[in-house]
Order: structure tokens, then sequence, then C-alpha cells
């Protein structure tokens, strides 16, 4: 009896299950068996493919790009999200305060996030251009450079070129989520610390910070996720140059899988990111369901 009170649930979840089995499950599946065989462009129309093991990976990982591919994504999503949660937070903070215009200059600060990340990209790339850029003639004229920086086609500022383009993307959705985890904050709670005679940084370590736990889990979790697997924005500015100074691992698959045409090693390159973002998602889980079981 229990079981047709449920079939209906189920079957609503079905299509939902079929979807991610054939759109997520089976790509995932056939990657990694992609990455254990030899597929380039001379064996890729063979009926069947050599099958290599673990050679594939192997080669991946005596490839100096691989290392210079992890280390570079490794800072860019570090300094991103510090900085990002940094200001997301600030900004949340701000606008937790009434003043004339603040709803205004919120909506206008997601406007930024919900713009197309190639296009963010283009106006950023023109932006820090040593020609025409704005942000060069701005520096100049406050005196801080005496010429062209050329941010990213010098191979010393190029991945902090991309990394400030993807700060002011991911900057508003940190203040979005930290914004309404703040205002489910119950007034109550900060009316009592002020009888009792806390000061705003006790108030804001004892009661905000709790209750915002759960929320700055997520919002750094998630941007963990979506900043590590970046590839649009440093596709379209810099296409992992120059002298693979902003070379991160979504790009080097990329290039061996559709440059190369070596698709074991683009599988391989893509298996490393998928590992890594698979354990930042179970610690993730784990962290849930011990706030859960609190």
């Amino acid at each position: 009896m229990k079981q047709r009170q449920n079939l209906p649930g189920y079957l609503f979840t079905l299509p939902a299950i079929v979807f991610m089995v054939a759109f997520v499950g089976y790509p995932i599946i056939n990657n990694f068996i992609l990455s254990f065989q030899d597929v380039n462009v001379m064996t890729f129309a063979l009926p069947e493919h050599p099958w290599v093991g673990w050679d594939t990976y192997k080669s991946l990982f005596e490839d100096s790009l691989t290392w210079t591919a992890l280390v570079n994504t490794s800072v860019f999503t570090v300094v991103c999200i510090v900085v990002q949660f940094s200001l997301g937070f600030l900004l949340a903070l701000l606008f937790q305060r009434k003043f004339p215009g603040s709803k205004t200059v919120r909506g206008l600060l997601v406007v930024t996030w919900m713009l197309p990340m190639t296009i963010t990209a283009l106006v950023f790339k023109f932006m820090l251009s040593p020609g025409d850029g704005v942000i060069d003639y701005i520096l100049m004229q406050l005196g801080i450079i005496s010429k062209p920086v050329g941010w990213l086609i010098n191979q010393d500022t190029a991945l902090w070129g991309v990394i400030v383009t993807n700060i002011w993307v991911g900057i508003p959705f940190n203040m979005i989520i930290l914004s309404t985890a703040l205002s489910t904050v119950p007034q109550q709670l900060y009316e009592s610390a002020k009888v009792d005679g806390a000061s705003a940084m006790r108030t804001f370590f004892s009661v905000t910070m709790p209750y915002l736990k759960a929320a700055i889990l997520s919002v750094v979790v998630l941007g963990l996720i979506y900043t590590f697997k970046v590839f649009e924005l440093i596709f379209v500015m810099t296409n992992g140059g120059p002298v693979n100074a902003t070379e991160v691992l979504s790009t080097v698959s990329y290039k061996h899988s559709f440059v190369e045409y070596n698709f074991s090693a683009g599988a391989a390159t893509a298996n490393v990111l998928f590992v890594i973002l698979f354990a930042i998602s179970l610690i993730y889980l784990n962290q849930v369901r011990k706030e859960e079981s609190r």
C-alpha cells in the first residue's frame, strides 16, 4: 500500500533520473573509458580503440603543462573566492542598511552577474588592452603607471587580468546569497544583544555569523566549483596565453581534444578536473550532514 502511495512521486522524478543518466551519467562514464584508450585523429574511426590503461595519465602528469595549468587553476580559484566572498559580504552588510538609492545600486550590481560570460570577457579584454584600454588610461591619469601595461599580453600580469574579471562577475552572486541569509536573522536577537550591552563586533560574531554558517558554506563551495572549472572567460580573453601563463585544466583539456585531436589526453585532463570537483562536493555534503545533525 505504501509503495502505491509513493508511485506518483517516483513517476514525477523519473524524467529527471532519465535525463541525468542520459546526459550526465553516460558522458562521465564514457569519458573515463575514453581516457584508458588510445583515441586520436588516427585511431578515432577504428571499430575498436587500443587499450592503454594508465599510460595516458602517466604521460599527462609527466607533462609540465599539466602542472602549470593545475597551479594556475588553484591560484585563480583561491584568489577569486577570497576576494569575491570578502567584497560580496561587505556589500551584503552595506545593503542591509537602508539608505537612498540602495535598491537601485544593488539592482545595477546584479546586472553584472546576469551578463553572459562571453560578453563580460570581451568587454574586459578591450578595457585591459594596451592601446585603447580604459584601465591603463585611468592608471596613467592617476600617475600610478607611466606607460600601458598590456595586462593580457604580459606573462606576469595576464593571470591577474582574468582574475580581476572573474572577481567582478562573482561579487554580485556572493552578495545576493549572503544578503538573503542576513535577512533571515531574527531582529529579536539583535535587540537582546543590545540590551545585554554586547558590542557591534561581539554581536556580529555571536549572533550574525552562526546564522550565516550554512549560507557561507554554500556560497564558498558553489564558488569553488564554478571558478575551478572556468573555461569561456579565459578562452575568450587569452586562450591560455601568453606562454601558458593563463592555462587552466579546462583549456588544456580543450586543446588536447580539439586542437591536437588527442581525445584520450583531453578526457584524462577533464577527469582530473572532475575528481577534484567531486571531492569538493563530497566535503560539502559531509559538512551539510553535520550541520543538519546539530
